[in-house]
């Protein structure tokens, strides 16, 4: 059994992601913005937290095998609030003795060709690749970080994940390119976190899963 910490946990990966942790035996803390609306999931222990803050980070995060970050914040921008999200992870866990860290990215942050991202197609929406390169900072920000924080990040096809879909279990791993993908659920995703903080299988690096 490890104790996990799960920042971002009242949105839509990361409750699923409690959910399977739990259902491991795993003890969880489940860190949200806002506890009120969030009931206790799956038995997680519930707390108030800012994932852009190294000292609320450092605070909440002592005393536990490895963080998972699948926080998301949608008014403000991508580039500042995951930056910001980068840079207080990396100092708050280093201070709270945290040195595995799995984070969350985003499809179009694969390629299609060596060297050639999703999100530098010609036709890629303005909109979307802004928050797209967003994630691409975070992961530079990791890559840059100390040889004391091992950490991971994974990245699901850059479709939109099913919601409602039951857990199967089964996923893919690749390596920075995409996986081909008509459909991939969050409850699997959540498997495929979890999975690699049970079993750690990759070091620093951006990891497709589908």
């Amino acid at each position: 059994m490890s104790r996990i910490i799960v920042f971002g946990a009242g949105g839509r990966a990361g409750r699923r992601v409690v959910a399977e942790a739990r259902s491991r035996g795993h003890q969880v803390t489940a860190v949200v913005r806002d506890p009120h609306p969030n009931p206790d999931p799956a038995g997680a222990d519930v707390r108030s937290g800012d994932v852009t803050s190294a000292d609320s980070v450092a605070a909440l995060a002592a005393g536990h095998d490895v963080a998972i970050s699948v926080a998301a914040r949608l008014d403000i921008g991508s580039a500042e609030f995951y930056t910001a999200a980068a840079h207080a992870l990396v100092d708050g866990l280093g201070r709270a003795g945290v040195r595995r860290l799995l984070a969350l990215g985003i499809g179009t942050m694969l390629e299609t060709a060596p060297g050639v991202r999703v999100l530098d197609a010609p036709e890629f929406p303005a909109e979307a690749r802004e928050f797209s390169l967003g994630h691409v900072a975070e992961l530079e920000l990791l890559r840059g970080a100390g040889e004391g924080l091992d950490w991971v990040m994974f990245a699901p096809p850059p479709i939109v994940l099913d919601e409602t879909a039951e857990r199967t279990g089964r996923y893919r791993i690749g390596g920075t390119s995409v996986l081909a993908a008509d459909a991939f659920s969050y409850a699997d995703l959540a498997v495929a976190l979890v999975d690699e903080a049970e079993r750690p299988r990759h070091s620093r690096e951006l990891v497709a899963v589908g």
